[in-house]
C-alpha cells in the first residue's frame, strides 16, 4: 500500500488495538513502558517512524513512493541505506496498514528505566538513521552538537557517556 500522505494516524491505531494483546503474550515486556508513536517523518520519499511498545524500541518504514522502500515477503529481511546508518528490517503485513518494515533499536527492553528514557531512545536513534543533529534546543544554544553516532547510540543505551 502506498501512502501518499503521513501515515500517523493508521500506524496508532493498529499498535493501539494490538497493544493489550501482544504485551500480555510477550514476556519480555516492560510494565513501565506504553505505546507511543514518537514521530513519522519523510524520508527520501518513504516514510520513517519511531515507536515505543513495552517489548520493544523499533523504526517503522512504510512506502511513500521513495529511493528507501523495496516490497520483499512478510518475514524475510533487508538492509536499508539510510542517510546515517545502515539497518536490517523486517518485512511485516496487515490487512488494516499493509505492508511495512521494522528495525528494532532496543530488544532488551527492561533495562530501559520508563517512557522518557524510551522516548529519548527512540528520538536518537530515528535522528541516528536520518544523519541529523539531536534536536534539543536547550543544548543547541548552550553548544552545538554533533550528530547522533551508531556508536554513540549504542554507548548511551548501554549507560556510558560519550
Amino acid at each position: 500500500m502506498l501512502h501518499e500522505q503521513n501515515p500517523a494516524e493508521l500506524i496508532k491505531a493498529h499498535f493501539e488495538q494490538l497493544q493489550d494483546m501482544d504485551a500480555e503474550k510477550n514476556a519480555a515486556s516492560n510494565r513501565r513502558l506504553e505505546f507511543e508513536l514518537i514521530d513519522v517523518v519523510r524520508c527520501e520519499g518513504d516514510w520513517l517512524a519511531a515507536l515505543v511498545v513495552p517489548w520493544a524500541i523499533k523504526l517503522l518504514l512504510f512506502n511513500g513512493g521513495g529511493r528507501l522502500w523495496g516490497d520483499i515477503p512478510a518475514g524475510q529481511r533487508r538492509y536499508i541505506d539510510l542517510p546515517g546508518a545502515t539497518l536490517a528490517f523486517v518485512a511485516e503485513n496487515d490487512a488494516d496498514i499493509g505492508s511495512w518494515q521494522t528495525a528494532s533499536l532496543v530488544d532488551v527492553i527492561n533495562d530501559v528505566a520508563d517512557m522518557a528514557a524510551a522516548r529519548q531512545l527512540a528520538r536518537d536513534g530515528l535522528q541516528m538513521a536520518l544523519g541529523v543533529a539531536q534536536t534539543n534546543p536547550l543544548a543547541q544554544v548552550a553548544a552545538p552538537k554533533a550528530p547522533v553516532s551508531r556508536r554513540g547510540f549504542f554507548r548511551r543505551l548501554a549507560g556510558k557517556r560519550d
